[in-house]
């Protein structure tokens, strides 16, 4: 993972620690030494566990890391207000492809959102400060056409598009349901319409089986080396892999492709760019702490 992915993926899990604090702190705030002792919120064979039992731990466990994020974002949004910064949904769109990019599928990019319990508008919301940055930054970011050459011939592995694949599959739970689902596709039945018929795949069964493209890197290896042996239109035998039995048609073929400069300079330029207003960004945040009026009394709460 190269360092920009690694700032972007950093983004999602600011911004989930960011969501899960605001929500808890806002519907369980702690209660003032004064005040009479807070509800209940759950039991565990009668003994009470209260919000103030849940405010406690959630700032234990990453509340003062999540407060400094808020702090940062709140220099950001001030700064960006005093430069008279408007950030429009076209640079929130920009902000969220770059956290796209760093996932295979549109599928996988969701699947992760909801694994952290987030949602797409959420996330949204949170490249709105990442937009902000940007713009605060980016007068100050040089990238020269001899920074995008080097990188260009030392990144030029990864920046190839590796062969991929198109596929349909029938997945079975159990190996004599993949034999006789076989017997009957060697037989001559359609395997679209057994795929509808018989695959536990829930997500791809209705349209036949069909996968998305995909590149070797992305499946089991015992399913990669099966699909990839196929001629197009050739079907596969029984594949075992983790989550049950397979049986797979190639339908189509990508070859590998190298790309050249001219087609990459643009994707290269905003790699330099987000990478260099990353580095910017930690001297900047420093400079506006040391400036800022800033009362944390999380950082003394103990």
């Amino acid at each position: 993972m190269n360092k920009s992915m690694s700032n972007r993926l950093w983004m999602i899990i600011s911004a989930v620690l960011i969501i899960a604090f605001i929500t808890y702190v806002i519907l369980y705030p702690p209660r003032q030494k004064s005040e009479t002792p807070t509800q209940s919120l759950a039991t565990v064979n009668g003994v009470s566990i209260s919000k103030e039992s849940l405010y406690n731990a959630l700032v234990a466990s990453g509340g003062q890391q999540t407060m400094e994020t808020l702090i940062n974002n709140e220099l950001v949004r001030q700064a960006a207000e005093k430069a008279g910064i408007v950030v429009t949904n076209e640079d929130v769109d920009k902000e969220l492809d770059a956290v796209r990019q760093n996932f295979s599928t549109e599928e996988e990019f969701l699947q992760t959102l909801s694994m952290y319990g987030m949602t797409l508008d959420g996330l949204k919301n949170d490249m709105t400060t990442q937009a902000q940055l940007r713009k605060l930054l980016e007068p100050q970011v040089k990238v020269t056409d001899d920074d995008i050459q080097k990188y260009y011939d030392d990144n030029l592995e990864t920046l190839k598009t590796p062969e991929k694949v198109q596929a349909s599959h029938i997945q079975l739970a159990t190996k004599e349901d993949a034999e006789a689902v076989l017997a009957e596709l060697n037989d001559g039945a359609d395997f679209a319409a057994k795929a509808k018929e018989k695959s536990t795949d829930s997500a791809t069964k209705d349209n036949g089986g069909q996968l998305d493209y995909f590149a070797k890197a992305d499946k089991e290896e015992a399913i990669s080396n099966a699909v990839f042996a196929l001629e197009v239109g050739h079907m596969s035998g029984i594949v075992e892999a983790s989550d049950g039995f397979h049986i797979y048609k190639l339908t189509d073929r990508q070859a590998a492709v190298t790309p050249t400069l001219d087609e990459k300079k643009a994707e290269i330029r905003e790699t330099l760019t987000a990478d260099q207003i990353s580095e910017l960004s930690q001297t900047w945040i420093q400079e506006q702490q040391s400036i800022a009026k800033i009362e944390n009394s999380l950082a003394t709460a103990d």
